[in-house]
């Protein structure tokens, strides 16, 4: 048995890849639509798991749009989409000057929630050893649900 990806139901394709892709830096892999079924499939992959991906040997984000609208709701019974990421600091900076709410801040220098535009919590993690508590994140409270 091998794991091939986590598809998650999305309202609004752009808003989506903006911030999968110009805010976390997710590669897309492939496209499919399908007019007959009214919907298109967009793979994801981390940008350090790109090459494997693209061997069709490494786990992906299925974004699945339908064209007819509907509201998804209960993001959070979803669980998480957690990544690895170089500088947790870094990162939540990046994403917090761009207009994404920073749920979970990384008080401890290791860890972060955030959540997609379509309300999938998303738990980033610092590689290797928690990096030294830093403001404004050492002091700042959680924000909505996570």
């Amino acid at each position: 048995m091998q794991y091939l990806h986590t598809m998650i139901r999305v309202s609004n394709l752009d808003e989506t890849l903006h911030f999968f892709c110009d805010l976390l830096g997710m590669v897309e892999i492939n496209r499919k639509s399908s007019d007959k079924g009214r919907f298109t499939l967009v793979f994801l992959a981390a940008p350090d798991d790109e090459a494997r991906a693209r061997e069709d040997r490494s786990p992906m984000i299925e974004l699945t749009y339908n064209w007819d609208p509907e509201e998804y709701t209960g993001g959070r019974n979803f669980g998480h989409l957690a990544y690895r990421v170089d500088d947790i600091y870094s990162l939540c900076s990046h994403l917090q000057a761009n207009g994404v709410t920073i749920n979970r801040p990384p008080r401890d220098g290791h860890m972060a929630f955030i959540r997609s535009p379509d309300g999938i919590s998303i738990e980033l993690l610092q590689e290797g050893e928690s990096l030294p508590p830093r403001e404004p994140w050492a002091s700042m409270e959680n924000t909505g649900t996570w």
